[in-house]
């Protein structure tokens, strides 16, 4: 077992800034912002909250399924917005960085595989940072959940940016669990089979989803269905000063997780509030 998860993770290439290739980028984002455009009526909020230089981690919530379709979204908007020359990262799970295809796109496009090291790397070069804390444990979500902000508890990013001396701003997106319906994420089953071991996967989900119909995994991916995407980014947290102004001690990363987690969930629920109908919004 041991002996399968370290060939498995040294099949992950090591992250690389220089990888980020602003030429493609240059290339592929018009036509992959005409892509979101049409299926999923893409719609990016508020970037202009973003701090327009230097380093910043850009904090979203995760949904639907493998596909995770506001990553694109997110993407997309950002570099249409700043333009390529921004120094601009995303983070993902191994899985995707060793895909055939999709990781060496990805490496293109800045994408790192999820560590904090790459994301120190990152940010001390001045770059803008995004990163999914809720990692397939949120992506996977049950459908009935598909309003909440859920990361279970993981609370590096705000070490992250404490320690980093840089800003936090909240990234929410809402549409995305509708794209399928997601009936368990199979957390029990990940255990059973020993994925976490293996893959770094704490989820088996069980979905409905096109083409499959009943989709187990969701490993082989899955055609999303055109639920209209909303993206919007939130005013920058600086979470020290927020801690100071709370009287709460500088290191209480509970606090700051609470604060950011809420922000979001406010945020996600107003959203909620906006959708008349699902796929549809």
């Amino acid at each position: 077992m041991d002996a399968v998860s370290e060939w498995v993770r040294g099949l992950v290439p090591e992250g690389k800034l220089s990888d980020r290739d602003p030429e493609f980028i240059a290339r592929t984002v018009d036509f992959g912002w005409r892509m979101v455009r049409v299926y999923f009526r893409a719609e990016v909020r508020g970037i202009e909250k973003v701090p327009a230089e230097g380093p910043v981690l850009l904090v979203g919530n995760h949904t639907g399924g493998i596909t995770a379709p506001e990553v694109p979204v997110t993407a997309l908007g950002f570099v249409r917005y700043f333009g390529v020359e921004r120094a601009f990262y995303q983070l993902a799970h191994d899985l995707l960085m060793v895909a055939p295809g999709l990781g060496d796109a990805a490496r293109k496009w800045g994408t790192l595989a999820a560590a904090p090291e790459n994301a120190r790397k990152a940010l001390r070069v001045g770059a803008a940072v995004l990163v999914y804390p809720g990692g397939d444990w949120e992506v996977m979500r049950p459908t009935c959940e598909q309003d909440r902000i859920d990361f279970a508890g993981r609370k590096g990013f705000v070490r992250l940016a404490v320690e980093e001396g840089v800003p936090i701003v909240p990234v929410v997106t809402i549409g995305g669990q509708e794209t399928l319906f997601i009936l368990t994420r199979g957390d029990r089953i990940a255990r059973a089979l020993r994925l976490d071991r293996l893959f770094r996967v704490k989820v088996f989900p069980i979905s409905f989803a096109l083409p499959w119909g009943l989709n187990i995994s969701d490993a082989l991916g899955h055609i999303p269905l055109p639920a209209k995407i909303i993206v919007e980014f939130r005013d920058p947290i600086d979470v020290r000063a927020a801690l100071e102004d709370a009287g709460k001690e500088p290191d209480d990363w509970d606090a700051a997780y609470e604060l950011v987690t809420g922000v979001m969930q406010r945020k996600l629920s107003k959203l909620a509030d906006e959708r008349q109908l699902p796929v549809l919004g």
